[in-house]
This record gives structure tokens, C-alpha cells and sequence, in this order.
């Protein structure tokens, strides 16, 4: 049997804000924004590559906003996404290597925090 992880919550203030700021500076693709009514409101988006969305809005969660601090995110070249993310505005930390891969860890406008890791390479 399989069991994958397909959608995580983002709690968030300013849907709108947040939005633009994952599509926009970090790059995620806009796949769904749909209003129910005046109390519900469901953003989804996808990393570039990734099986696994993201999720957030109004009346979807009772999560605190910035409360999300456990996202750990593969990527090919550490060094490529800190570029990235600074000159897309975004104020990641510089690249942190450890035994276990090279880290840039970066907050989106609430505080909800990210951390991406180039994986060691293997023998």
C-alpha cells in the first residue's frame, strides 16, 4: 500500500500577500485559488517538480499563522536557490553545510519557515 504526502498547510494572514510571494519570488506554480463563500477561501500551489502542494487561505485552518516551521524541501544545488531566492527579494540564510547535506532555511512573510537540503553525495 502506498501513503503519500500530497498537501501541507500554510497558515497565513494575507492570502493574497502570500500568494504573490510563493508564486512570485520563490516560484511555485499556481494550480487552484477558489472563494466558497465570504468565510472560505482555498489557495493551492506547487513547488516546481514536487508531488506534494501546498495549501492555504481563510476558514481552512485553525493553525496560528507562521506556526509552520517543519518544511524540509530536496533540492539539486543549495547555492542555485540561495541566488535564487535573493534575487527574487526573499532573505534566505546563507548555505550551511553539515554532515547530512548543504541548507538554506528561509521564512515566508508570517514566519512560516522552510528549510531546503541538498542531499550529500553518495559514494
Amino acid at each position: 500500500m502506498d501513503f503519500k504526502i500530497e498537501l501541507i498547510f500554510i497558515p497565513v494572514t494575507d492570502v493574497d500577500r502570500t500568494k504573490a510571494f510563493y508564486v512570485d519570488q520563490v516560484g511555485f506554480v499556481a494550480d487552484f485559488d477558489h472563494t466558497v463563500n465570504e468565510n472560505i477561501r482555498f489557495v493551492q500551489l506547487t513547488p516546481v517538480g514536487s508531488a506534494c502542494s501546498i495549501a492555504f487561505g481563510t476558514g481552512i485552518t485553525d493553525m496560528a499563522p507562521g506556526s509552520q516551521r517543519g518544511i524540509q524541501v530536496v533540492i539539486d544545488d543549495a547555492d542555485a536557490w540561495f541566488e535564487h531566492l535573493t534575487a527574487n527579494g526573499v532573505d534566505p540564510t546563507p548555505v550551511q553545510e553539515l554532515a547530512w547535506g548543504r541548507f538554506v532555511t528561509f521564512d515566508d512573510p508570517d514566519g512560516n519557515r522552510w528549510a531546503l537540503q541538498q542531499l550529500p553525495q553518495r559514494p
